[in-house]
């Protein structure tokens, strides 16, 4: 029989011990269910209250907008109460994988980046993503955003875009959601921001034709989130989307917000 020295084996027996202690610890991987939903009586839906009007807040200073419509339009659906939990761009993600929450109706765009964190419902949302800057800035494509100061909200969508199509000697600044960005613009402290349409057109009713849409950035599609590996939350969310798609209860709430039909959706 073979004899280690002593020290080595106490540095045995403790990486041993100290594994040991680690898996007794680690939390046991559970996926949640719809049964499970139900059976606490509660959905908690993680949303944003900076991007109206997908998200915003009433009068009253709770959650609102498209978003909210929809998370309540969910809980409806499966017969249980609704605890809307406001999140920001940055912690949307943090916040669900740290069950702080059961889903996100977030206005989180769909993206591979993503996908590796979470997984995804069929598409109950869709926005279109712009450069939107001064008129008598000079920008026609993404060549032209070299020595330009460019707003965006952090970790959203029109960052992770900008950040890949802007040429060297860009500036991309960075704030913590776009009604920051939106100021930020307004204020000359940019050139130009990436945001939805919708924050364009609110932009557009305070300063006039003061800005315009320089160009598209992406088509973006939003979805449910959920943390990954739960096949029977996502059966269940993407029930809910297509029911809710094909009865027009969707379209009623986009409409509601939005002023326009929503568009088309692709399945998956």
């Amino acid at each position: 029989m073979i004899q280690l020295p002593r020290r080595h084996l106490l540095a045995a027996t403790a990486a041993f011990t100290l594994v040991a202690s680690l898996a007794s610890w680690a939390p046991a991987a559970q996926a949640q269910t719809v049964a499970d939903i139900k059976g606490k009586g509660t959905i908690n839906v993680g949303l944003l209250v900076d991007f109206p009007p997908y998200g915003t807040v009433d009068t009253s200073n709770q959650p609102d907008g498209y978003d909210a419509d929809v998370a309540r339009l969910l809980a409806k659906d499966l017969g249980v109460k609704v605890n809307l939990v406001p999140v920001t761009g940055p912690n949307r993600i943090p916040f669900l994988l740290t069950n702080k929450v059961d889903v996100l109706v977030a206005s989180l765009a769909i993206t591979p980046e993503r996908a590796k964190q979470v997984q995804f419902s069929r598409p109950y949302s869709a926005a279109t993503i712009v450069l939107y800057g001064a008129k008598k800035a000079n920008i026609k494509g993404a060549a032209d955003l070299k020595g330009v100061r460019i707003g965006v909200a952090r970790a959203s969508t029109q960052d992770t875009t900008v950040t890949a199509m802007a040429p060297e000697g860009t500036e991309i600044r960075r704030f913590d959601d776009d009604a920051s960005a939106m100021q930020a613009l307004m204020s000359g402290q940019v050139d130009a921001i990436g945001c939805s349409t919708t924050v364009a057109a609110q932009i557009a009713k305070r300063a006039g034709d003061a800005f315009e849409n320089k160009f598209v950035l992406r088509q973006q599609f939003m979805a449910v989130a959920m943390r990954q590996n739960q096949p029977d939350l996502l059966k269940g969310m993407n029930d809910f989307v297509a029911r809710n798609t094909a009865n027009g209860e969707l379209n009623k709430l986009y409409v509601k917000w939005l002023q326009t039909e929503l568009p088309a959706l692709p399945a998956n």
